[in-house]
């Protein structure tokens, strides 16, 4: 039986990710730097799960820029903070919103005595933030666990995150419901034996999902009830053919 909402943050939540490749380029300028992530580009750099980690990712192609950074970790973590920074400014000054369905989904959840968590790659001061001005003070203490990709040390696809979030709220996988919107985000949660939906995202659109309990565009006019029944049904198909 379902007894917790476990979502994903950008991409899920809201359709942050838009927000994520800004604030990196106006870090990129603000540092000096000559790099600039268009979208196509960022759409690659999403297949690499975190945001020091994709800098790294990008930064190691450049030769010239790791001979100009001899401490290289250290210009990897204060380029992310930088960028923290100003992402966390923007989401402040409402750069973001709740993807549809996302804000009634939760209060349903509430109103009807299920659980809810976050399990996700970027950090929490990034999830308080969008939490904070999306729902105003009350939103984070609607989540009763929060688990942020400083919480684990490897990153979705990985299940580590999600074997916290399940560890934390002392359930098991099959108690629970992830709503993630990537392939990284799925796979991590199907690892952790937890049946996903999965809400694809700008970004991640083109993306397989085949190991999904059900896929839809957005949670638009979709109740709890609704979507419980159809991980239902999905893991009942899977259990026959199996």
């Amino acid at each position: 039986m379902t007894k917790a909402i476990i979502f994903d943050v950008d991409g899920t939540l809201s359709e942050t990710e838009e927000t994520h490749r800004q604030a990196f380029n106006r870090a990129f300028k603000h540092q000096g730097f000559p790099w600039h992530w268009d979208r196509p580009t960022y759409r690659r750099l999403l297949l690499v799960t975190g945001g020091k980690e994709r800098i790294r990712h990008f930064a190691e192609q450049d030769d010239a820029m790791r001979l100009l950074a001899p401490d290289f970790d250290e210009f990897v973590r204060e380029l992310h903070r930088k960028k923290t920074s100003i992402y966390t400014s923007m989401i402040a000054d409402g750069a973001a919103s709740l993807r549809p369905g996302i804000r009634e989904l939760i209060l349903e959840a509430e109103d009807n005595g299920y659980r809810l968590a976050i399990s996700t790659t970027t950090s929490t001061a990034n999830v308080e933030a969008l939490l904070l001005s999306a729902l105003g003070r009350e939103g984070i203490a609607k989540f009763e666990v929060i688990c942020g990709g400083d919480s684990v040390e490897n990153k979705k696809p990985a299940p580590d995150i999600y074997l916290l979030t399940l560890e934390q709220l002392g359930l098991r996988p099959e108690d629970c419901i992830a709503i993630e919107d990537s392939r990284n985000g799925l796979l991590s949660a199907h690892r952790a034996g937890i049946p996903t939906v999965v809400t694809p995202s700008i970004y991640t659109d083109d993306q397989n999902f085949d190991e999904a309990a059900w896929v839809v565009d957005d949670l638009s006019n979709v109740g709890l009830i609704e979507l419980i029944e159809n991980v239902r049904k999905s893991m009942a198909a899977t259990r026959r053919t199996a």
